[in-house]
């Protein structure tokens, strides 16, 4: 009987190992159709999750009260599981340089429980080599065990996109590979169980590994190219938005806009390629301007800002700046990576201390990540620069009274918004006379 065989029947479990926006819908998907051990660090976490709270909204409350995943922050419970799937975060240095701190830790941990006849598939996204270079021999290391004699590894890149209710976990082709054909075969096909729209078999682990930095470093090129035409754009006083929404009526437009490009994804896996690219002797031209052009997005938005409150006769140090949203992208609360953090330190440097309104995000990993406290926009008044920095539905269903509500009482062409997004209706606000400034 193959192992996908003795996981179907309930003889032997799965484990996912780290439970955040991508390991948690995992383990829930999996959960309805095997049995399945659900493992994080981080304590506090899992009992959130065994009280049947879901706090990064991806699958909800309601589906985690109901799932039989066994959450646990014990590792020694990983020993019952035959099939580990690693989903840990893979973040940059400072130096951005990649941290593969999380992925070697789960390695250990799992290399301490691992059993014969065990595989162990990555999603987490690395550089191509990292899986077999790095992975594996910490995992022999730990266990004592032989990989492809004792157990076998494989690799499945995430393509979870947080906050998105259309393309879902399911319904997301996956990529799956393994260290040979008999590993490939069992993991495409408990894949099978839970991703309706089918599996894409690579070649190898390397192509896997390669493809997901490629999708990624792709769209920020894309995004960077708008954004640089957003920036020569606003010298030349022509609205970027309404040359978009032009060119966008020919059938082969990418319609990509240009914004913030942050998040664990986009605004990281481009320095992994680089990363290895530069260790091969191949310094990246194409991928690394993309980034330099992306991570100085939210400086241009907060000279734009300071520009807007001269303009309006504003005293810059004085002014009350309220920015609307700080996760790193719409309808999510995770704000790891944020841009909007680069627009706020941006706007310090000229003595303004920013108010920060978001009522989706996660406001004690603000806290712990950036010191940031989030305020409920009821308790905003007198403001003097209102900046829709993320499109969270809230804010895109504000009415233009509510908007004008968070002002102080004076004129309206003194009263500054800013639209990162290009979320409002841009014609009205012009014509009730507010400053209005978008990207």
């Amino acid at each position: 009987m193959s192992l996908y065989e003795k996981i179907l029947s309930k003889e032997e479990k799965v484990s996912v190992v780290g439970l955040g926006y991508v390991g948690m819908p995992l383990a829930v998907a999996f959960a309805k159709k095997v049995d399945v051990i659900g493992f994080d660090l981080n304590k506090s976490k899992i009992e959130l999750y065994k009280s049947g709270v879901d706090p990064t909204n991806e699958v909800g409350s309601e589906a985690i009260k109901n799932t039989m995943v066994d959450f646990t922050f014990d590792e020694s419970k990983l020993k019952e599981a035959k099939f580990h799937i690693v989903a840990v975060p893979t973040p940059i240095n400072s130096d951005k340089t990649p941290d593969l701190s999380p992925v070697e830790g789960a390695s250990s941990i799992i290399g301490r429980n691992l059993t014969r006849g065990s595989i162990v598939v990555y999603e987490s996204t690395v550089y191509p080599g990292v899986t077999e270079d790095i992975c594996i021999p910490i995992l022999e290391k730990e266990s004592g065990l032989k990989c492809g004699v004792d157990f076998k590894i494989g690799y499945s890149p995430e393509r979870i996109n947080p906050g998105d209710k259309v393309h879902r976990l399911e319904n997301i082709i996956k990529i799956v590979s393994g260290i040979d054909e008999e590993s490939l075969k069992e993991i495409a096909k408990l894949y099978e169980l839970i991703i309706e729209a089918g599996v894409h078999r690579a070649s190898s682990i390397k192509v896997a590994e390669a493809a997901k930095v490629v999708e990624n470093s792709q769209r920020d090129i894309n995004i960077a190219f708008m954004n640089e035409l957003a920036m020569v754009f606003d010298r030349m006083g022509i609205d970027t938005k309404e040359v978009i929404d032009a060119m966008n009526t020919k059938w082969n437009a990418l319609k990509f806009y240009p914004g913030l490009v942050g998040g664990h994804c986009i605004g990281v896996d481009p320095y992994y390629f680089v990363y290895e690219a530069e260790r091969l002797g191949y310094h990246s031209q194409i991928v690394l301007s993309g980034r330099k052009i992306n991570d100085g997005m939210g400086k241009f938005v907060a000279d734009a800002i300071i520009k807007k409150l001269i303009l309006a006769n504003k005293i810059v140090k004085q002014s009350k700046v309220i920015i609307l949203g700080i996760t790193f992208k719409e309808n999510t609360p995770d704000t790891r990576n944020s841009k909007v953090i680069d627009i706020i330190k941006s706007l310090k440097e000229y003595g303004i201390e920013p108010i920060v309104v978001d009522p989706e995000a996660n406001a004690l990993e603000a806290k712990q990540e950036y010191g940031m406290d989030i305020v409920n926009i009821k308790d905003v008044k007198d403001a003097d620069c209102i900046v829709f920095a993320v499109a969270h539905d809230t804010f895109i269903n504000m009415e233009l009274e509510q908007i004008d509500s968070l002002f102080g009482s004076f004129d309206n062409k003194e009263k500054v918004i800013i639209d990162v997004k290009g979320i409002l209706n841009k014609s009205e606000i012009e014509r009730k006379g507010y400053d209005y400034w978008n990207l």
